[in-house]
């Protein structure tokens, strides 16, 4: 979400009486690739660009095509493909052995419906958000047409609404975008259609003021998560409420939701006021909930609370994690912050948190 964040802040201060644009976006990946479905790079006329839609490889191929579609004021496809790795194939050596498609998109300003304010409509959502995208069809005037309104996709290449009701519902078991193919109506014709799941940013939760919360947030701020602190307003710098969206005491916590893209860290190192928030945000049952400090600081914790329910175990909580962290050996705020960000994107993203080499198959799930 923060590289759609920064594509939009690009966009906005564009002065379009001097620029055009384009917006490239990744729809398609086979085998090995460094970026995945929905990498997006928004290129402006004057060659800048921002976001990127490989590990730097493709980049000075795709600002040329995007400004081809700019010139053009039309839509296309490209394909990169290296999978027999020629590094000449287009002019690069990328070892990644992988296949990528993507589509190049004129942006309209005077469009309300362009893609990015298709983007810009969905940034603030809490929930996820599946976007449909036209990427292959006949009537090349319809390529990139783009709407989280699945009748407009559905109605623009003719076919059955319902159609998209089984395909969405792989899409959102999944939660990952997935490429199909359907059929129109009246012609026999096939469609590509992307179906994208785009998922709210991360909302971090950090209940703390001493100094280590610093190093967590400057690490979270470069994640693009949303950051929320709750700790003792006369200990928290003005750098922590520069960089969060809500900074609140203790008895406000009321005033931090909570859902399905939140992650708690309980690191206030005040034993009562991490029982107190530990006790709150246990109702809630957040997808992430950590505790710093040593594993007999939960018994401890675990003792306590089961003097008032003894049926309390810390342990047979699945969003609960102490001691917090992945075994890295960090030593320091940074290292230790990197640690627990490290097992929040983990748990996320339902992996172990463990070394790559060790792991068999491909890194990424096929898309």
């Amino acid at each position: 979400m923060k590289e759609i964040r920064n594509i939009i802040a690009s966009y906005e201060a564009v002065d379009w009486t001097k620029d055009k644009a384009a917006l490239a976006t990744v729809v398609s990946v086979e085998e090995s690739a460094y970026r995945r479905i929905g990498a997006r790079m928004f290129v402006k006329s004057s060659g800048d660009w921002i976001g990127g839609i490989s590990g730097g490889c493709l980049e000075g191929d795709a600002l040329k095509r995007a400004q081809i579609a700019i010139h053009k004021d039309t839509a296309s496809v490209v394909v990169y493909d290296t999978m027999d790795d020629d590094a000449h194939q287009i002019g690069v050596g990328l070892g990644c052995n992988g296949r990528i498609e993507v589509l190049f998109v004129p942006v309209d300003p005077t469009d309300k419906h362009n893609p990015v304010e298709q983007l810009k409509e969905l940034i603030h959502r809490r929930e996820p958000t599946l976007l449909y995208q036209i990427i292959d069809t006949p009537d090349n005037s319809k390529l990139g047409l783009v709407s989280e309104q699945k009748e407009l996709i559905s109605e623009s290449i003719n076919v059955n609404a319902k159609t998209f009701e089984a395909l969405e519902k792989t899409v959102k078991e999944k939660r990952k975008s997935k490429v199909f193919s359907v059929s129109s109506q009246t012609h026999n014709t096939e469609h590509s259609i992307l179906i994208e799941f785009l998922r709210p940013e991360l909302k971090l939760i950090l209940v703390g003021d001493n100094y280590d919360v610093n190093a967590f947030v400057g690490i979270a701020t470069e994640l693009g998560w949303d950051i929320q602190v709750i700790g003792l307003m006369r200990k928290i710098g003005k750098h922590i409420f520069d960089r969060s969206s809500k900074v609140v005491s203790y008895d406000q916590v009321g005033e931090i939701g909570v859902d399905e893209y939140s992650a708690v860290v309980l690191m206030s190192h005040d034993y009562d006021k991490d029982m107190k928030m530990l006790q709150h945000f246990m109702i809630n049952q957040p997808p992430y909930m950590g505790l710093l400090g040593p594993k007999k600081r939960m018994v401890k914790m675990q003792n306590d609370l089961q003097q008032t329910n003894a049926e309390t175990d810390l342990n047979s909580l699945h969003f609960f994690y102490s001691p917090v962290g992945l075994d890295i050996g960090a030593e320091s705020p940074e290292e230790i912050a990197l640690s627990i960000t490290a097992e929040i994107v983990a748990v996320f993203r339902d992996r172990d948190g463990s070394f790559l080499k060790n792991r068999e198959g491909t890194i990424h799930e096929r898309d």
